[in-house]
């Protein structure tokens, strides 16, 4: 029976190795944390966006709607962009980029009552944009590997990679070898590579810092659209009856367990502060995770150039949620030498191949 070791139990590494069960491969997924979705994964700002990222990404996320439909995981929210009068030029480049609406301020501030009228003379709306239940994915793709009669190994640190003629074997505390090795790790994608013999791509984790502040002014949030601030400068949104405040920073990093820098997070909420009439007055908890991107911004999914069997699957960026059923799709079609569905162009953009 083919096999494949996927290492990462994020979205990425969950979703490509559910895709590759369903086509009759036996999965072993190896996570280094105790739980599944533990770094980017668990700290994902859960939106689905068809405006949002490079072309590529749009493509994906294109081709991932139908899937996530199917599988209830959209519910609505829409994604509303604010700006100031200095923010005038890039408030206009941001609407263009985004395919966003422009709506009246005065729409803006019925929908957010927190909006300052002072302040806001910008808005735009994107009625397309919706929530996704990251948990529901993650659950989904895990049942799908297990009924398949895959195993899912957590608290599995990849201490050598070997590749010989009969496949790649991983070791942690034991030895599984298999046909095909998906490098879905997130931050530590590159390493993993190094281990393995195959180089790099160049992938920069960069840390994103949230805030969670209890309902502003009181008022009930939750059919109040997500904010973005112009130039993705700050967002705010609903979560679980309270609020969600970040400063947007894309800040490079080491791959790591990411903690929230104090001074980046309180720029952040200033910025914010800066438009609504609502100080804020106390934070119930913060929180960073990692987004990782290759140099170019774009994902890298598909056979590695020099080693065919060795298969990325990383560089998501903060796109991973949103793109995760045609992404974990391309790959297994790649790693098993079919026909892509996706269109030929946004296939070479996704190559690993363009980084050597």
């Amino acid at each position: 029976m083919p096999s494949a070791i996927v290492i990462g139990g994020g979205v990425a590494g969950l979703t490509a190795g559910a895709e590759l069960a369903d086509r009759g491969l036996l999965v072993t997924l190896f996570e280094r944390e105790s739980v599944l979705g533990y770094h980017a994964s668990g700290r994902s700002a859960a939106m689905f966006e068809k405006g949002y990222g490079p072309a590529a990404v749009q493509h994906l996320t294109e081709a991932s709607e139908t899937a996530h439909i199917a599988a209830g995981v959209l519910s609505p929210r829409e994604l509303m962009l604010v700006g100031s009068a200095d923010q005038a030029a890039a408030f206009h480049a941001d609407v263009a980029a985004l395919n966003l609406a422009e709506i009246p301020p005065a729409d803006a501030i019925s929908r957010v009552p927190i909006l300052s009228a002072a302040k806001v003379t910008h808005a735009a709306l994107s009625p397309t944009a919706r929530d996704l239940d990251t948990d529901r994915v993650l659950q989904r793709a895990a049942r799908r590997i297990r009924n398949a009669g895959g195993t899912i190994v957590t608290r599995a640190d990849v201490r050598a990679i070997q590749h010989d003629g009969d496949g790649w074997t991983v070791s942690t505390d034991d030895e599984v070898t298999a046909n095909l090795l998906i490098n879905a790790a997130g931050a530590w994608a590159d390493q993993i590579a190094s281990l393995a013999g195959v180089a790099p791509i160049g992938l920069q984790p960069k840390r994103r810092s949230m805030a969670r502040l209890p309902a502003p002014g009181g008022h009930d949030v939750t059919g109040w659209p997500m904010l973005m601030g112009v130039d993705e400068g700050w967002y705010a949104k609903p979560d679980a009856g309270g609020w969600i405040v970040s400063p947007s920073e894309a800040d490079p990093v080491d791959p790591c367990d990411a903690w929230p820098d104090d001074m980046v997070l309180a720029t952040g909420i200033a910025r914010y502060e800066a438009i609504v009439t609502e100080p804020v007055t106390r934070v119930e908890t913060s929180w960073a995770g990692l987004r990782t991107f290759p140099p170019d911004g774009v994902p890298a999914l598909g056979p590695d150039p020099d080693h065919p069997g060795f298969i990325w699957c990383a560089g998501q960026g903060g796109y991973g949620f949103q793109t995760a059923p045609a992404a974990a799709r391309l790959t297994a079609q790649l790693a098993l030498g079919q026909t892509p569905d996706l269109d030929a162009e946004t296939v070479v953009a996704l190559n690993p191949r363009r980084f050597r």
